[in-house]
């Protein structure tokens, strides 16, 4: 294994340092946790968004941390829920008294402990709503989840109850703004290879040189598909297919589009993904309103992408291009 660590039970420790000390005036730590929060958290008459999980990610979801987006994330060790102790801490520091937003992403362990963190600040008068995130149309109840993962259609729920929770809108409207992109985004993603982590030194799963996997989850769970090498065009056609398939979208339907790299995959090969993705979407007759590409939600060093397409309509579109200020994302 060679990696940029130092010892591998203190990477992500090293990790949130590191990060505050890139970003002093837009993030800090709660002490003696695994807690970043958006400096000025918590904010005055606002709702306040929160999300978390294990590390490996990055930038999901400290950074995301900011205006128009998150105000406290929680990062657990390596593809590892964070506990419900250091969740009750996330959701007390973004708390100004106007309730707060649990974005959840579809693995047992996350939505266990969000929701034993929810009930114990209940209990000390903080309102408590949640989303979970089920984006990924590939399977259901894979390794870590009973239903579909969530993988990175949570971005476009931190940015639209994000903005949302920025214009003042209550907690029941931040929810609801928040579960409309849930219902109406489809995620699929697939590897080239897989992941190493720091704490294992060698592949999480085995797959061979002149093999892909299609459906593969963000933590290395088995996808759909094994399958001989396939070009990018036929990649992103298998991928985009099934999301559509999924969505069912109508004909002149606008959409957003998130080409996602997993970590190891140059930015070239992104949007040669991109410029095929765009091509069927015109095919089907839909029209892109934005597209991202780039590095959103990542499995550490995996090679591999995944696509996502969520159809958007006026409040979508405001909520979704209003401005943002995070270390990972920026919309003005």
């Amino acid at each position: 294994m060679k990696k940029l660590i130092n010892d591998p039970d203190d990477v992500v420790d090293e990790m949130l340092d590191g990060m505050v000390a890139a970003y002093p005036d837009q993030v800090r730590r709660l002490p003696d946790t695994k807690v970043l929060v958006r400096d000025d958290a918590p904010v005055d008459g606002k709702v306040g968004i929160v999300s978390g999980g294990g590390s490996g990610h990055e930038p999901t979801h400290a950074g995301y941390l900011g205006e128009g987006m998150l105000d406290g994330a929680a990062a657990g060790e390596v593809f590892t829920s964070p506990t419900a102790d250091e969740l009750e801490e996330l959701v007390g520091a973004a708390d100004s008294g106007e309730g707060v937003l649990m974005v959840i992403k579809n693995y047992e362990g996350d939505v266990m402990n969000f929701e034993t963190a929810g009930e114990m600040v209940e209990m000390e008068g903080t309102d408590v709503a949640q989303v979970v995130v089920d984006d990924d149309v590939a399977v259901e109840d894979s390794l870590y989840t009973s239903g579909r993962r969530g993988v990175c259609g949570t971005i476009l729920v931190h940015k639209a109850a994000g903005a949302k929770a920025a214009e003042g809108a209550d907690l029941d409207e931040v929810q609801r703004v928040a579960q409309k992109v849930i219902d109406n985004v489809g995620t699929m993603g697939m590897a080239l290879t897989s992941c190493i982590t720091p704490e294992k030194g060698e592949a999480t799963f085995d797959l061979p040189e002149d093999e892909i996997e299609l459906g593969i989850g963000i933590h290395g769970e088995p996808g759909v598909e094994r399958t001989d090498v396939m070009s990018a065009d036929e990649i992103t056609e298998e991928l985009t297919q099934n999301v559509l398939e999924d969505l069912d979208l109508d004909d002149g339907q606008e959409v957003m589009t998130i080409v996602n790299g997993m970590g190891g995959t140059p930015q070239m090969e992104l949007f040669v993904v991109n410029r095929k993705l765009q091509q069927i979407l015109g095919d089907h007759g839909l029209e892109t309103w934005d597209a991202w590409v780039g590095d959103y939600m990542t499995s550490l060093d995996m090679e591999g992408c995944s696509i996502t397409v969520c159809a958007v309509d006026e409040e979508l579109k405001e909520l979704l291009g209003a401005p943002a200020e995070t270390p990972a994302l920026t919309v003005k």
